[in-house]
Order: structure tokens, then C-alpha cells, then sequence
């Protein structure tokens, strides 16, 4: 069993893109400037937008956090969204989400530029990626692809199996896996909540991709010997005897599951580091595109 591991591939993506960054300094030119934009003060959403934010520093990149309160307006949040929109020193910036419950979280997505959505959820990226057109893939499922590439992980012909249907990873992943090219030519099953007999799905599965977000789900009866797992499930469980009070979980029964698989990642360390080094991938797109010749 080959561990994927996404902290040290994540790790190297950084490096590459600090001595592109680092070249572009000594040529003068303008880094690229990340702005993330928070709203409210959630835990989980704290801890992702300063691993961004300290990410951002290693590499060299300029950032900018905006950070809300929780009683912020939905008018208030989308004149800030057309301020950055607006603004040529920002490359790139996300929403972080999930917004307040007053605030229509659709409607601000589509306020962003889409020249500017590094997390690839505008409709217009969407479709542009569906197409295999150029565009912001969102940062999972471009994570997930990486790792394959990187470990050189077999894709073409097999079945791939995922589990989950969200925008934000089983859709796109399901769409990439199936397209030409590196880590993809697969054909591709997309099973959610209403599959019946899941199982039967994931016990033919060459690779599955599980984005469900129940933990411990995927037990070992239910795959087959040499399988390539990617969990993308992330879960706090409580326990009492864990000195935070919780542990993290995937959507995987690691122990069981691992000694079946051929490769799997691990959770944590696995499929969640990709997510932060592929946003800073598209940052640094985003800012190629913008000093090219239009």
C-alpha cells in the first residue's frame, strides 16, 4: 500500500511556486495578491483563511484578508465583492464560505469576477471546465487530480467510482476523471445518497473518490483488493479522551480499508493540504492571464 501523501506534494507546489514568485520579484514584476473575504468569526473558517493567509507568506505572495462581522449586510458584502472585482492589484480572492444564513450565498458567488474566482465556482468556470475549456478548477477536486498525476497512479480505462454529488467536489471531479489527459480517461460512475446498492458500485471500482462526509463510511467489504482510495471527507468527532476534545476522521475506515488499497490518502494530511497549494495555483494563473496580452 502506497500512502498519497498530499502534506509533502503540497509542500513541493508551494516550493515551485516560491521560485516563480522569487523570479518574478528579481525581474521586477508584480507578485501575485491573494484576498480572502470572511464573514463572521467560524472556527473551522478562521483556521482555513489563516492557513491561507500564512501560506501566502511563505511563498511570497501579497495578500489581503478582509475580515467581516457577522452582521453584515448582504447589500454591504457584494459592494465589498465589486470593490475587489474593481481592484487591479488583487489577482485573485475567494468567499469564504459558509456565509451567515441572511446572506444569499449564491448570489454573491455569482457577483465574483470569474476572472478573478480562483476557488472555480462561478457557472462560467463550471461550464469552461466541463468543456475542457480554460478556467479556475475548483482547488479540491484540482488537488485531487494532482496527487494522481504526481504519484503516477494508472487512470486511463479504469472505473472510477464517486461518492458525493456537491458542486464544489463530486460534480467537478466526476467531469476531470472523464476528460483526456493526465490522471483522467476514466470512465467515470457518480453515486450519491440515493444510489441504490452503493455497494455494488464501490466492490467494481478501480478507484473511488469519496466526498460524502460521513465518517468511517467506506468499510473494507465494500472495495476490492488494489483499490485507489481518495477520502476527501473531513469530520470532527467527538472524544472525550482526546486532548482537543475531537478527533479527525475521513470518510474512510483507514485501518480496514488501507490494507486492501493500493494507494490511499490519509485524513488529515491527505486531499485537505492539496486544497490550499492548488488555490495558490490558481492564484499564480490567475495572475499569468492578467499581464498576458489580451
Amino acid at each position: 500500500m502506497k500512502l498519497l501523501d498530499g502534506k509533502k506534494i503540497a509542500n513541493d507546489i508551494k516550493d515551485e511556486i516560491a521560485v516563480e514568485v522569487a523570479n518574478m520579484k528579481a525581474a521586477g514584476e508584480k507578485v501575485p495578491h491573494l484576498a480572502a473575504v470572511l464573514v463572521g468569526n467560524d472556527g473551522a473558517s478562521l483556521t482555513y483563511v489563516g492557513s491561507k493567509v500564512r501560506s501566502c507568506k511563505r511563498i511570497g505572495f501579497e495578500s489581503t484578508l478582509i475580515h467581516l462581522p457577522e452582521e453584515t449586510t448582504e447589500e454591504d458584502l457584494l459592494k465589498q465583492v465589486q470593490a475587489l472585482n474593481d481592484n487591479d492589484a488583487i489577482d485573485g480572492y475567494i468567499v469564504q464560505l459558509p456565509l451567515p444564513r441572511h446572506i444569499d450565498e449564491q448570489k454573491v458567488l455569482m457577483a465574483v469576477d470569474p476572472n478573478k474566482d480562483v476557488d472555480g465556482f462561478h457557472p462560467t468556470n463550471f461550464g469552461k471546465m466541463a468543456l475542457d475549456m480554460q478556467s479556475f478548477i475548483p482547488a479540491t477536486p484540482f488537488g485531487i487530480m494532482e496527487l494522481l498525476r504526481r504519484y503516477q497512479v494508472e487512470t486511463e480505462g479504469k472505473h472510477t467510482v464517486v461518492i458525493g454529488r456537491s458542486h464544489i467536489v463530486g460534480r467537478p471531479i466526476s467531469i476531470l476523471m472523464s476528460q483526456k489527459g493526465k490522471a483522467a480517461n476514466s470512465t467515470v460512475t457518480l453515486t450519491h445518497s440515493r444510489t441504490q446498492d452503493l455497494r455494488a458500485y464501490t466492490q467494481k471500482a478501480d478507484i473511488i473518490v469519496s466526498a460524502l462526509g460521513v465518517p468511517d463510511f467506506l468499510k473494507a467489504d465494500m472495495v476490492k483488493e488494489g483499490v485507489v482510495i481518495i477520502d476527501v471527507g473531513i469530520t470532527r468527532v467527538a472524544d472525550a479522551s482526546q486532548k482537543k476534545g475531537y478527533y479527525i476522521t475521513g470518510d474512510v475506515d483507514f485501518n480496514e480499508v488501507s490494507k486492501k488499497a493500493s494507494h490511499i490518502t490519509p485524513v488529515p494530511g491527505g486531499v485537505g493540504p492539496m486544497t490550499i497549494a492548488m488555490l495558490l495555483k490558481n492564484t499564480l494563473l490567475a495572475r499569468e492571464r492578467h499581464s498576458s496580452p489580451s
